[in-house]
């Protein structure tokens, strides 16, 4: 088929209806921070609250995405040609991060429009990827939370041994060492990873999701 007879087709149940049948909004909660800031585990005990409450969410995780939807070629290499592999496949140059965040704000646009509340834990180093998947989404969908851990204490943390390898040469173009990482200008939330354990951490996320009516307030025992 020809790209100008792609046509954008709307849907039977719109988004509203979905929203209604949830009992609460659609959005994309986007955390962003250094490696090991400590993204993953706040994003999924923000996934585990909400479910406990009834709420409709998932965690796009940057690790997970990229053993499929966002594979290296290396991996790919495994099941496809090598051709395909290099086509299609992600690295870590600029350009391979940028289409990472591309193709994942894709992808938790769609759970926002289907009224679900889409979780995401990536580095997205650079502001103008973060700032594009924003505006792929209707004003107020997107909440950019920037997960604020000082590199010293990523470092201290380093459960893969990443900073050490690249610390030690091994590892290329790795966020924050050798590669810049661009904190948000004007996020959402903050979240001082340094300071506060995860489980608080998570608790403002879903303050922040209550206050502006994302979801529905607590119920009181």
């Amino acid at each position: 088929m020809d790209a100008v007879e792609l046509h954008w087709h709307e849907h039977a149940v719109t988004r509203q209806e979905r929203e209604q049948l949830n009992g609460h909004k659609g959005c994309v909660v986007w955390l962003t921070g250094l490696s090991a800031c400590g993204k993953s585990t706040i994003a999924n005990l923000i996934d585990h609250k909400l479910h406990a409450r009834g709420v409709r969410s998932f965690v796009l995780d940057g690790d997970n995405v990229r053993h499929g939807l966002n594979a290296s070629p290396e991996i790919l290499r495994k099941d496809h040609s090598e051709a395909f592999a290099q086509r299609f496949g992600l690295g870590f140059s600029p350009e391979d991060r940028e289409e990472n965040i591309r193709r994942v704000g894709a992808v938790a646009k769609l759970f926002c429009e289907a009224g679900l509340i889409a979780i995401t834990a990536f580095i997205s180093p650079y502001r103008a990827d973060r700032d594009r998947v924003r505006a792929s989404l209707a004003p107020g969908d997107f909440i950019e939370v920037y997960v604020n851990t000082p590199l010293e204490i990523c470092e201290q943390r380093d459960p893969k041994g990443l900073y050490k390898k690249a610390r030690a040469g091994l590892l290329k173009g790795f966020t924050g060492i050798d590669d810049p990482y661009e904190p948000p200008l004007r996020p959402e939330l903050v979240l001082e990873g340094a300071v506060y354990p995860p489980e608080q951490l998570a608790d403002q996320v879903i303050l922040y999701l209550e206050s502006t009516g994302k979801i529905p307030p607590a119920r009181k025992n």
